[in-house]
């Protein structure tokens, strides 16, 4: 098989992208009462029960992934899992506008420009003067966060009265070394997933960017840029009280993923010699072997990264997910097992704004800290160590309760 065949079928196959999933949807959400395009973005409003229009509404940011939000797909995973979320939402007669965004591994600031639209129409379009609840699933957590800051920081009156987000990056997220090696040994044949962990918000968002298989993991100059930024306009919204959910444990339990571990190795004849490792303990820098398509194995090196993959915080099936799109193509000699599927993706101290993702911190029992050092007003994590942006009963019961009345 030549190599143009193989680039062929990796390019007819799904994208791999790190993200979390929820299939296929299981029906059709219903019509929304109205659709916004917006710059750079789209929103699906829903009235609450019994409402005329928007009279009591809730803003619901979309997270980070590839190209377009498919707004049915964050329906599904809002309503159609673990808890009704936007039934209830409805039952207690809020107004519900899901946002979606044109590109979603844009710049963070790129995507502001929609959130900002979207508070912008429900103010114009409201019924009475009950103020907003404004707030996102993991990325949009951090874009919804600076659009509030940056409406204080240009004197602009955004009549929020809460600011939530869910399991957002705020000290920064972790994809581990060895998938983003991967990731860019890959491009030659495949360049969306390298695409996705090189885009603008991967950058902004990620402690460790890797830029290619053989760089050096650090943080991206983007990602400095946007902390900067994010200063700028005040950090943090002042006017609303702001809350956060983690999707990790706060007693400083991790999900078991211990250092060094081999998580996904290659068995099919092309890509046997592939060893991805969840990240070492110092002094061990090897996270992982590489090789695709070639008699060569290369190494990618992770200097300086702490083995964060099993600390507390929300999971990704970051190796999973690759495995399962490599097992498609099994035909091809690209078969893998992935004894370690999911990883930490957004440890619970940055998740709540707690801490710095450091060595000292990754295992730090969140519920034994002042809560006056985070920079929430109020916050929860889970019992145990839940997908990252699961939409859980504890979780959504918690947030519900602390709607404004």
């Amino acid at each position: 098989m030549t190599k143009n065949e193989i680039t062929d079928a990796f390019r007819a196959a799904p994208p791999i992208a790190l993200a979390p999933s929820v299939g296929r949807p299981a029906q059709a959400p219903p019509v929304p009462d109205a659709v916004w395009n917006l710059p750079g973005g789209t929103a699906w409003v829903y009235h609450g029960a019994h409402n005329p229009g928007l009279v009591r509404p809730v803003v619901l940011a979309d997270g980070f992934n590839t190209g377009p939000s498919t707004l049915e797909f964050l329906w599904q995973g809002l309503e159609w899992l673990d808890y009704p979320l936007l039934t209830e939402l409805h039952r207690r007669g809020r107004d519900v506008i899901l946002l979606g965004f044109t590109d979603r591994a844009a710049s963070i600031p790129d995507n502001a420009r929609a959130a900002q639209a979207a508070i912008l129409r429900v103010l114009a379009e409201r019924i009475g003067d009950h103020r907003l609840t404004v707030g996102g699933f993991s990325m949009g957590g951090l874009v919804t966060r600076y659009t509030l800051a940056r409406f204080e920081a240009q004197r602009m009156d955004h009549q929020t009265a809460l600011y939530w987000s869910w399991d957002t990056p705020h000290r920064g997220a972790y994809v581990p070394v060895s998938l983003q090696a991967f990731a860019h040994y890959l491009k030659p044949y495949d360049s969306r997933l390298s695409d996705q962990l090189n885009s603008p918000a991967a950058r902004q968002m990620l402690a460790w960017h890797l830029p290619d298989w053989n760089g050096v993991p650090a943080p991206a100059p983007e990602r400095a840029a946007f902390l900067t930024a994010l200063e700028k306009v005040g950090g943090w919204p002042r006017i609303p009280r702001v809350i956060g959910l983690a999707d990790g444990t706060g007693d400083g339990t991790g999900n078991g993923a211990d250092a060094g571990l081999t998580a996904l190795v290659g068995t099919g004849q092309r890509i046997t010699g592939t060893d991805l490792r969840t990240q070492p303990s110092p002094p061990d820098t090897l996270a992982g072997k590489l090789r695709l398509l070639s008699d060569d194995v290369v190494e990618a090196q992770a200097p300086g990264v702490p083995p964060v993959d099993g600390a507390p915080g929300g999971t990704l099936a970051g190796f999973g997910i690759l495995a399962d799109a490599l097992n498609q193509l099994a035909g091809l000699g690209l078969g893998v097992d992935d004894p370690v599927p999911a990883h930490c993706f957004v440890p619970s101290a940055s998740a709540v704004s707690i801490r710095d993702i450091t060595a000292a911190n990754l295992y730090v029992a969140v519920n034994d800290l002042d809560p006056g050092e985070s920079d929430f007003d109020d916050y929860v994590l889970a019992p145990r160590n839940n997908p990252h942006t699961r939409v859980t009963r504890g979780h959504a019961e918690w947030l519900l309760d602390r709607l404004p009345h």
